[in-house]
């Protein structure tokens, strides 16, 4: 009988044992500094007494939040992203927020649906690697905010990037110090920020004095994608691959084994990303490593920033780490 009337105990309840009012208890309750200490604690006293606990989405209504963040990635099955939700949520959780999860499959026209209707349930969204064209994000982001971006920049957003760049200028300088001058990238989604910039810097390199040959093969994101080209990649006569991601290079590799193309003794072969299986495969793959789960911690920061009234501190940017593994060697003519 005890258990019964404490599970039904109410806001009314609380204030009556307490002798304040329902607005004084519903202030105590959702933390709010207004109350006098010695008021607060009666309350508290009387809460515990009763056994009471607010209702979450009654607490929810009154502060205007509902304590849930929410993170959209392109595909959820890749282990980039899977690091950067573990971060967020890992931090979220810390500061008593929950998360929600959801996936645009790689598909651009989803993720404007699903990022409005995630900010309709959430307090903030954090988009990871949107795919959706920049005039299409502008119009969004008022929307969305807070808002947080992973791997894209927009003026006026809090933003947090991978200099993909830098990352590609240190792949190519290990490959052109093993003597590889015929190049070839395995492209990512064309709709991809990203990929975007790692061509940019693959063919400006190309381009100023680097003595290489670049050749582009469309491909993808995923296991699958690399592997399916993987007879392509050896017709081409390069010496070398730089794969989008390391997803992508983990097919290639499967595919040249396949087809009896010794790696690194014929093709060298790069990725991009370091997930966490790059180091066991056969040979392990050499390449640029982002720091996955502080992008996601971080994220959490400059959203908290903004629920708290603040800037969310601008843009930031990270460069990679090279990481040189089994998957690269010298050519036959290569330096010695």
């Amino acid at each position: 009988m005890v258990e019964q009337q404490r599970s039904a105990a109410t806001i009314s309840g609380v204030a009556q044992v307490a002798g304040v009012s329902r607005a004084t208890v519903s202030r105590v309750m959702n933390g709010r500094s207004t109350v006098a200490p010695e008021l607060a604690e009666r309350v508290l006293a009387a809460a515990r007494a009763l056994d009471y606990a607010p209702s979450q989405v009654a607490r929810s209504l009154a502060l205007g939040r509902t304590a849930t963040i929410a993170l959209i990635v392109p595909d959820l099955s890749n282990p980039m992203f899977q690091d950067v939700l573990r971060g967020l949520s890992q931090a979220a959780g810390e500061d008593g927020h929950r998360l929600l999860i959801a996936e645009s499959n790689e598909q651009v026209e989803d993720e404007e649906v699903l990022a409005l209707e995630a900010r309709r349930r959430c307090d903030g969204v954090v988009l990871a690697s949107p795919r959706l064209p920049t005039a299409d994000l502008e119009r969004l982001a008022p929307q969305l905010a807070p808002l947080v971006l992973i791997n894209r920049k927009l003026p006026g957003v809090p933003s947090l990037s991978v200099d993909y760049a830098a990352g590609i200028q240190d792949l190519v300088a290990h490959l052109l110090s093993l003597g590889h001058r015929r190049i070839v990238y395995l492209a990512g989604p064309p709709a991809s920020t990203s990929n975007r910039e790692r061509l940019d810097a693959l063919i400006k390199l190309s381009r100023d004095g680097r003595e290489f040959e670049l050749l582009q093969v469309p491909c993808g994101a995923m296991f699958e994608n690399g592997h399916a080209v993987a007879g392509e990649v050896a017709a081409s006569g390069a010496t070398a691959v730089v794969a989008f991601n390391d997803m992508v290079a983990f097919g290639a590799l499967s595919g040249l084994h396949e087809l009896g193309v010794s790696v690194p003794g014929q093709i060298s072969m790069t990725g991009f990303d370091d997930i966490p299986f790059a180091r066991f495969t056969t040979p392990p793959l050499t390449s640029a490593a982002v720091p996955r789960n502080t992008l996601g911690r971080q994220a959490w920061e400059r959203l908290r920033m903004q629920l708290d009234g603040n800037d969310g501190a601008g843009a930031a940017d990270f460069r990679p780490r090279l990481l040189v593994r089994g998957s690269t060697g010298r050519t036959a003519e290569g330096p010695r």
